[in-house]
């Protein structure tokens, strides 16, 4: 046993965070703690930590037990470099290392003067050498440097002081202490919350291999899924439970808790429903009176089971409807980005279709908030040229939008901002879709947590309907229900999504294309993010790493060249479908753009003449204003005809893409 946890408890104020915890942790235990924001997971890891202490209960550790834990406020002004704070990590193995060297020049003197070396000094030696090699102390350089790389910082970054990096980059160093000191209990506070994707791949390799116990608080499902074997769920309401198994046993069991739950519930109130009826029925009765007595007093003593309605504090999310816009959504041609000397894209094109869910993927500093906020708009560029489609509406959620709300305002007001005229009724309804309800529309932005700024945020950029919604890091500061809420709403939304996300399994509930970004080069893949892993996987396993020029040149003498594989060729008849596809598609491609410009056009004269019937002049003559009317009816009836012959056209050329783009078609 590391660590005991005994009916532990804490409060704040005279509200309950959790009562009652009770958890045995031992080596090699992999252990989740999950819970809605301001369950007090984060106040657990604490007291663990010895940071806090239980308001009732008590927690036991093993003696001489090692507690890492991650550090979530850390100094952004320190002027040391990456190395220097993660080599902190190692103090211990320098104190033995500098010992050992004071005990070697002891010895070496001993021996010049020609004395023996004392027993226990020779002792003390063996012991502190064996220790130094079994904790690594031979490997320590190589060991830093192996940990930084695999947490994302080259050579160079790792010269750098601490004061150039964002906070995200600091929460890494921090991980990389945890790694590099190597306690018994690890104890993990969102661990994986400011790592990109093959920071997370390498960090949960390095978990496999880590043989002390975890104690892990996050909302990334997928992690979850793929480390932990038991689940300590805080409910919110005070009460905690323990499962045993991994992440999807405890959504089974959790469950199936609840359904039990709620049948002895009910078994309990029926059996106090006939008590109260019996009570009421004889209590003024003297010959029954005792036993209505009796009952009453059984009635007090009865602990009573309670059962929180699951639909009461959840986001009932539900994304407007929005218009339909063009086949092509957003495109960029021959894009130019640098930021200083840092050139970040040279010539990049990207083209969203519409219906399409594109995730864009790589590691952090790739470019892909970048590329993001070029494609809403959000961001100039130096070269290139970047095309919304027909008929676009599009909303950006950045990864600052938290930052951008205003601490003075209230919710209320800060929707009241930013809505329309004829948004401001349906503001507290909506609101409530977000579970702000009453008075909570009243509280101030600055005293919000950061999953309520983050509800905040999304309440704003859902409030009117659009095509395309561009979205960084949606999921950050979102409990797991209020992920999987907005999982749903997105799954069932009809327009257009550009995202970034670290979030696997939100990945793959949703993209329908994976771009990876890296270098300035964008790479595509069809399907989600496991088809993205597979493909990537299976590339490289058919193209090694490449061996040594002479050895290449060896294998060109001895071997002959691989012939290029074999495309099945069409038959004739195949080849004239193809040709009459292609001849339809690119037929529909210029009617679209010529309608597209059509109602452009038409839309821009019904324009005019609402703003020739503004003139106050032509206002008084009723002749010209009912001329006006007239033609403001025939170009809304030309507008309609337009619209309906692009729709038509656009269902053809899907349906016509659909057939050209399958495998069956080449």
């Amino acid at each position: 046993m590391l660590l005991q946890i005994q009916d532990a408890g804490r409060r704040i104020g005279a509200r309950w965070l959790f009562k009652d915890a009770s958890l045995t942790v031992r080596a090699g235990d992999r252990v989740g703690i999950v819970g809605p924001n301001g369950s007090g997971k984060t106040s657990l890891l604490s007291m663990l930590a010895g940071q806090d202490s239980p308001d009732e209960g008590r927690i036991q550790y093993q003696r001489h037990v090692q507690i890492g834990l991650l550090q979530q406020e850390i100094d952004p002004n320190q002027t040391h470099s990456v190395e220097e704070e993660a080599r902190r990590a190692l103090a211990s193995l320098d104190a033995i290392e500098q010992e050992m060297r004071q005990l070697e020049m002891g010895m070496t003197q001993s021996g010049e003067r020609g004395e023996a070396i004392p027993a226990h000094v020779a002792e003390r030696y063996d012991v502190l050498s064996t220790q130094f090699a079994h904790s690594g102390g031979f490997e320590q350089e190589a060991r830093v440097a192996r940990v930084l790389a695999g947490l994302g910082f080259d050579e160079e970054a790792r010269c750098r002081p601490l004061s150039t990096f964002s906070g995200g980059w600091l929460m890494r160093v921090e991980l990389a202490k945890l790694f590099l000191a190597q306690p018994q209990i690890m104890l993990l506070d969102e661990p994986t919350n400011h790592l990109d994707l093959p920071s997370i791949q390498w960090f949960e390799e390095e978990l496999s291999d880590f043989p002390g116990a975890l104690l892990i608080v996050s909302h990334d499902r997928t992690f979850l899924r793929r480390h932990v074997t038991r689940v300590l769920d805080l409910d919110g309401h005070g009460r905690c439970a323990s499962y045993e198994g991994d992440y999807d046993s405890y959504i089974e069991q959790r469950a199936e808790r609840r359904t039990l739950l709620l049948a002895q519930k009910a078994n309990q109130d029926r059996d106090i429903a006939q008590m109260e009826r019996f009570v009421e029925r004889f209590r003024a009765k003297a010959t029954k009176a005792r036993q209505a007595q009796s009952r009453m007093k059984a009635l007090d003593k009865i602990d009573r089971i309670e059962v929180e309605d699951d639909s009461v504090r959840t986001m009932r999310l539900r994304i407007p409807e929005p218009p339909r816009s063009g086949q092509k959504v957003v495109s960029l041609d021959d894009i130019h980005k640098s930021y200083g000397d840092n050139k970040i894209y040279q010539g990049v094109e990207f083209v969203a279709q519409r219906g399409e869910r594109v995730a864009l993927a790589g590691p952090n500093g790739a470019g892909k908030s970048t590329l993001l906020r070029i494609i809403a708009g959000a961001l100039d560029f130096e070269k290139g040229d970047r095309q919304l489609g027909h008929q676009v509406e599009l909303a950006f959620f950045a990864q600052h939008q938290l930052d951008a709300l205003s601490s003075e305002a209230s919710i209320l007001e800060e929707l009241t901002r930013f809505a329309q005229h004829d948004d401001i009724p349906r503001l507290r309804g909506h609101l409530g879709a977000f579970l702000f309800s009453g008075d909570d529309v009243d509280k101030k932005i600055g005293v919000l947590s950061g999953g309520e700024k983050a509800r905040v945020a999304l309440a704003k950029l859902l409030l009117r309907p659009v095509n395309l919604l561009v979205l960084d890091e949606p999921t950050n500061h979102l409990d797991i229900g209020s992920c999987e809420i907005l999982e749903e709403a997105l799954a069932s939304y009809k327009g257009t999504l550009v995202f970034v996300s670290h979030d696997r399994t939100f990945i793959n509930r949703l993209a329908t294309r994976v771009i990876e970004v890296e270098h300035g080069h964008l790479e595509d893949f069809i399907g989600n993010y496991d088809d993205y892993l597979f493909r990537k996987n299976q590339s490289e396993q058919k193209n090694p790493i490449s061996p040594p020029e002479e050895s290449v040149a060896q294998q060109a003498d001895s071997a002959p060249a691989p012939s290029p594989p074999q495309k099945k060729p069409l038959s004739k008849e195949e080849r004239k479908r193809d040709r009459e596809r292609r001849k339809n598609k690119d037929r529909l491609e210029r009617k679209i753009q010529k309608t597209e410009a059509k109602i452009a056009e038409q839309e821009s004269e019904l324009e005019k003449a609402g703003w020739r019937l503004a003139d106050p002049e032509v206002y008084a003559d009723a002749e010209k204003v009912a001329e006006i009317h007239a033609a403001q009816n025939e170009l809304q009836a030309t507008i309609s005809e337009l619209y309906t012959e692009w729709e038509r056209a656009s269902d053809e050329l899907t349906a016509l893409t659909d057939v050209t783009d399958s495998p069956d078609s080449d």
